[in-house]
């Protein structure tokens, strides 16, 4: 009974996973909604999205180390709060340019919890068990993403706005229950610098972040160009085969993270970065439509085994500031995401083949190279 509490807050943490993405994603089939609200058309209303993940990912660059000094708890309850400020300001919104700045509001709220929420959960388990941690926090940022869409396109048959009031309800929930705080006391620790979380060990790893993302799962895009090019697939099977990936990481997330801790998170990133590769040029050469959604279903393991092998890898490493690592790995992450869209598909007009290749040859080549090694004295990761 004493360690209830703690409980509820270590379930909290995997719904702040949850949330994150989510709310990111809310907005994506509610767009025609959206537009008729504000007096805007669809394709503008797309600037709800960029409006919440950009300063997402900006501020991620330095707001983990700021929320290591202020304290993990402290920051991830305010985050919370004025994520909720930030919903009551979208459902209130009185202008379209309101509403913007609402969204690019949970952007920066958000960027002060997932970072320190990954870190909290590295400070509330075992190191033997990361893996099967980060794997299950891994699955649900993917069920988040995954469910967004549909939950959005749902609640806007009756009215868009119930979807962000239920957002600012889970945010003031979160809010309340807190996260787990370590035996060490925040103050015991020296205050971090940005310095700390800006090490080269911490730049490749987000490198590789950065490929591993923006190669497997930010390529949903290229996929659903290649089914409708070649097979003439409608909008509405299209999106249902693009669910595969995120099914698949949120099935084998015990997996994922069990083999992480059993074969070490460098092993994992490199076997998921080879698999990603071979699974890719399988969707770029697969002569049938079955075959296609197969390879890219198949493609959420690689990408789940490459992003828990980063994380555990960086909040594993014993390099101090984990916050703030984490969040600079996690704002390249989002960096090679929102690069892909721009850099592919020329060479996929280009060559259809070549715009899987390319992501392909980078998967298997850059990213083995780019992973970082073991710090002089410091324990590795990958060995018993």
């Amino acid at each position: 009974m004493s360690d209830s509490p703690g409980a509820v807050r270590r379930a909290g943490l995997y719904a702040g996973a949850y949330l994150g993405p989510f709310g990111g994603g809310i907005a994506v089939a509610m767009l025609p909604e959206l537009g008729g609200t504000f007096g805007v058309s669809p394709g503008a209303a797309s600037a709800s999205l960029t409006a919440y993940m950009l300063p997402f990912a900006l501020v991620m660059l330095a707001s983990g180390t700021l929320g290591e000094r202020w304290g993990r708890s402290r920051t991830v309850v305010v985050g919370y709060l004025v994520y909720a400020a930030a919903t009551v300001g979208c459902l209130l919104a009185p202008t379209w340019e309101t509403f913007l700045v609402a969204r690019a509001g949970q952007g920066v709220a958000n960027a002060f919890t997932t970072p320190l929420l990954l870190a909290a959960l590295a400070g509330a388990v075992e190191p033997s068990r990361l893996g099967r941690a980060l794997g299950w926090f891994g699955s649900l940022q993917s069920a988040g993403q995954t469910s967004a869409p549909l939950v959005g396109g749902l609640a806007a048959e009756v009215d868009w706005r119930l979807a962000f009031a239920v957002l600012g309800v889970v945010a003031l929930v979160l809010a309340a229950i807190g996260v787990p705080t370590e035996e060490n006391a925040a103050e015991a620790r020296p205050r971090p610098t940005l310095r700390s979380a800006w090490r080269s060990d911490v730049v490749r790893a987000g490198v590789v972040a950065a490929i591993g993302f923006g190669c497997l799962g930010g390529l949903g895009f290229l996929v659903a160009l290649r089914l409708q090019d070649a097979f003439a697939l409608d909008a509405g099977p299209r999106g249902l085969a693009l669910t595969g990936l995120g099914i698949a990481g949120i099935l084998t997330a015990r997996l994922i993270g069990g083999g992480v801790d059993r074969l070490g998170p460098r092993r994992c990133v490199v076997i998921g970065a080879l698999t990603g590769a071979v699974l890719l040029v399988g969707v770029g050469l697969a002569p049938a439509v079955w075959l296609v959604v197969a390879c890219w279903t198949l493609a959420g393991v690689p990408s789940q085994l490459i992003l828990v092998g980063v994380n555990t890898l960086v909040l594993g490493s014993g390099g101090g500031n984990a916050g703030g690592a984490v969040s600079v790995v996690q704002a390249l992450r989002f960096v090679g995401s929102s690069a892909t869209p721009a850099a592919v598909p020329p060479i996929y007009h280009a060559d259809p083949l070549a715009g899987f290749l390319v992501p392909a040859a980078l998967l298997a080549v850059v990213v083995p190279v780019a992973l970082p090694r073991p710090r002089p004295g410091a324990a590795d990761p990958d060995r018993p």
